[in-house]
């Protein structure tokens, strides 16, 4: 036992303090739990995974006050002492590889695991080796020792969970598949090959499945010295940090398969326009309910990426590795919540993943940027995204929401969040092998710039760090190699006394080189913003015949009530309408591209009426443009707010008239209105649309139905009632844009509803 180890090497007060410790413990605790390796009536406390990812705090906490839904008493008569030794004691019966002390060579151990025990030759650790197996990389603090030894000496005692042994032979295939079942049921079977490849199988496909008792992993040939430094060498590993080396891979977000939906928005230009073609104008009508995944959290924002027939999804600093054809589990990461996040991060609020070759993107709410393996789920690397602004004094401010973006084979693009609460804004890019930054573009500038001296009177920059949060998923050109994404609102908000100024590159789209991050042009959509109406839409870009002339062209309509056309290359503004009936802070744009503002409209101390609200004419929730009807398509609100100046700066709601939604489909070349389907609601939907080649556009209704209309005319083709509707008081609002994509040759279309991944077929 560990204990026992401990005891030799620090003598006989500790001998003394371990017997009382153990008396304690027999007499409290050994009704339930025995000896600590659990009866019927408790469960084990040895090597319990559970205990062990709990602080000290956490367990004395446990410890003292019980957990009466699971039957486990509280101890509110023991004392300080006592608590403190049961929680040591029971601390040190889950003390893990890395953290207690033993025999062997880890330097001689990694030269066998990667040598001539051929053990990479199945598992990676530190990104080195082959992933056939379960990573390493973290064994030294997911396994005690004794778990380790015991793994490298028998093998087949504990297989871990998806790694059983399975031979499955398929109808049309003599040879039989072997592998590891990741997941197997009697309606279908998640294979992962030896080469680390998927094969999603129902049940229809298979003749027979064998499942080996016996773990595909040799029994031990080392030596008792070399077993111990093999043991030695995996409890030394911790996990991977930021440096591991690259993996050869290819390229999944520039370049996906038909049929895959390989990035957030599906195409790293931002439309949401797919080319399948199953499900159409005349077949829709039959589309059904395929399956659902469930999620432990109330309100999901995500979209689904799907690559090579496996769906990934993200709950608040987790992400499911999944069968999209089936919905089964195939890897699950997760890790503990922040406690000292703020805002939508608090929320568990995140929106997606990004792909490129083995490695899957996504963030936390902290702010940490992390790369997961594709085929196994584990950790290769991590970075802290504000990890050096640690000292500013809005540091607690920044976290993280929304899906990372894929730009090159080796850099991925991670914007932050926090600009509601007071911070300055960045973008960055990574490598997608180390995690090393490669650039930033500072959305603020810092107080002593010159862009601050002509744009930033007051002390908003040096107080509150200027807002800028970069907190949606942009988009990429790899014709132009130019970045373009949305800038937050400035901060204060509804207050710009301390941010006289234009207040640049809040409220704004920004075009950056993608290989070094410099700005090649910026348009700022609302100067000197009063209203919370940042420039989060999706800027989404189109290659197009425009008024006689092939463009280049960035699309967006912002959350002020204004619809914009630019050509990408240099900034130009080619096209500015109001894509709403209710705008009353400006009457138009000028021709030097700035609002004319409608005076008297500025947010006061008794609160100001103005139109849009501060949930603005439109927001994040996703758009799409058809190149076959050349119509741009988007979730328009029709809503008004009184806009009040600190400190009492809550924008209210104008009751006098509630709002209205409607799905809406605009002219890119006049800016004018072509049709328009209003909604019956709240005009709380927060979920966008998807537009396909069937000639089908599917939209998110305000009522909480799942929509399908002509995107010629907008007449409706299909609904089906999800129940995502505001007007149920349980504030389950659509918060997420339905995708589609191809599993097995089949066309699918999933969108997350509520705590649940919704996914429909046809029969």
């Amino acid at each position: 036992m560990i204990v026992q180890f401990i005891l030799l090497l620090i003598g006989a007060s500790a001998a003394t303090w371990a017997q009382d410790a153990r008396a304690l413990f027999s007499s409290q605790c050994g009704v339930c739990h025995g000896d600590g390796q659990g009866t019927e009536r408790g469960p084990n406390l040895m090597g319990n995974r559970k205990i062990r990812a709990m602080s000290r705090d956490d367990l004395r906490a446990l410890i003292r006050d019980g957990a009466p839904a699971s039957g486990m008493p509280a101890f509110p008569r023991l004392s300080a002492a006592e608590l403190d030794s049961l929680t040591a004691l029971v601390r040190d019966m889950n003390a893990t590889a890395a953290e207690a002390e033993g025999p062997g060579n880890a330097a001689a151990g990694e030269r066998y695991f990667f040598g001539a025990g051929g053990c990479a030759g199945c598992h990676m650790a530190l990104g080195r080796g082959k992933t056939v197996g379960p990573d390493l990389s973290a064994a030294g603090v997911e396994m005690t020792r004794e778990e380790l030894e015991r793994a490298v000496r028998e093998p087949s005692v504990r297989i871990r969970p998806g790694y059983q042994s399975v031979a499955v032979t398929l109808r049309n295939t003599p040879a039989p598949l072997r592998g590891f079942a990741r997941n197997h049921s009697r309606y279908s079977t998640q294979v992962q090959d030896l080469n680390g490849r998927f094969h999603l199988l129902a049940a229809n496909e298979i003749a027979e499945v064998k499942l080996d008792a016996q773990s595909m992993m040799p029994a031990a040939k080392c030596s008792g010295e070399e077993c111990r430094d093999v043991v030695a060498y995996l409890a030394s590993l911790t996990g991977v940090k930021p440096g591991a080396p690259a993996v050869a891979f290819a390229s999944a977000a520039r370049t996906p398969r038909t049929g895959d939906w390989a990035s957030y928005h599906g195409e790293l230009s931002g439309n949401r326009f797919s080319p399948l073609n199953q499900i159409t104008r005349d077949n829709v009508k039959d589309l059904r309910l395929a399956w659902v995944f469930p999620v432990n959290h109330n309100q999901l924002e995500v979209t689904p990426v799907v690559v090579d027939g496996v769906m990934y999804i993200t709950g608040p600093n987790q992400v499911w590795a999944l069968d999209a054809r089936s919905g089964r589990t195939i890897w699950h990461y997760q890790r503990p919540r922040s406690r000292n996040t703020r805002g939508d991060p608090a929320k568990g609020t995140n929106r997606g993943v990004a792909i490129q070759g083995d490695r899957v993107f996504t963030v936390t709410d902290s702010a940490r940027l992390l790369a997961l393996h594709r085929v196994t789920g584990a950790l290769l690397w991590e970075t802290a995204l504000a990890a050096d602004l640690a000292d500013a004094s809005y540091a607690g401010n920044y976290g993280n929401t929304s899906a990372p973006l894929v730009i090159s084979s080796d850099l991925v693009v991670a914007g932050i969040s926090g600009g509601d609460l007071g911070m300055r804004g960045f973008l960055d890019a990574y490598r997608v092998s180390t995690g090393e930054r490669v650039w930033r573009f500072w959305t603020v500038p810092a107080p002593h710039e010159p862009l601050a001296k002509s744009g930033w009177q007051g002390t908003a920059l040096e107080k509150f760090g200027g807002g800028g949060g970069t907190w949606m998923t942009g988009t990429y050109d790899p014709e132009t190699d130019l970045v373009f994404w949305g800038v937050g609102n400035p901060y204060p908000a509804m207050n710009g006394d301390e941010r006289r100024g234009d207040n640049l590159y809040t409220s704004s789209v920004v075009a950056v080189e993608g290989r070094t991050g410099k700005l090649k042009w910026h348009y700022q959509f609302t100067p000197h913003d009063l209203y919370d109406w940042d420039g989060g839409q999706t800027p989404l870009i189109v290659n197009r015949t425009y008024r006689g002339r092939e463009r280049k062209l960035l699309i967006e309509a912002n959350r002020n009530g204004f619809f914009y056309v630019f050509d990408r290359t240099n900034g130009e503004l080619l096209l500015a309408e109001k894509f709403v009936d209710k705008l009353t802070w400006a009457t138009g744009i000028g021709k030097d591209g700035r609002p004319i503002l409608i005076p008297g409209k500025e947010p006061t101390r008794d609160g100001n009426l103005v139109c849009p609200n501060v949930l603005g004419a439109t927001n994040w929730h996703s758009v799409a443009f058809s190149q076959e009807t050349g119509l741009f398509y988007l979730m328009a609100r029709e809503d008004c707010g009184v806009y009040t100046k600190p400190p009492s700066w809550n924008p209210r709601p104008w009751v006098k008239e509630p709002g209205r939604a409607a799905l809406r489909a605009i002219d890119i070349e006049t800016g004018k209105r072509v049709w328009d389907v209003p909604q019956i609601g709240r005009a709380d939907s927060w979920g966008g649309v998807l537009a396909t080649a069937g000639g089908v556009l599917f939209f998110c209704e305000d009522s909480g139905a799942l929509g399908a209309v002509d995107p010629r005319t907008g007449k409706d083709l299909w609904q089906i009632q999800v129940n995502s509707g505001a007007e149920l008081g349980d504030g389950h609002s659509w918060r997420a844009s339905p995708m589609t994509y191809v599993a097995a040759g089949k066309q699918y279309v999933a969108v997350a509803n509520g705590p649940n991944i919704l996914v429909f077929g046809l029969p």
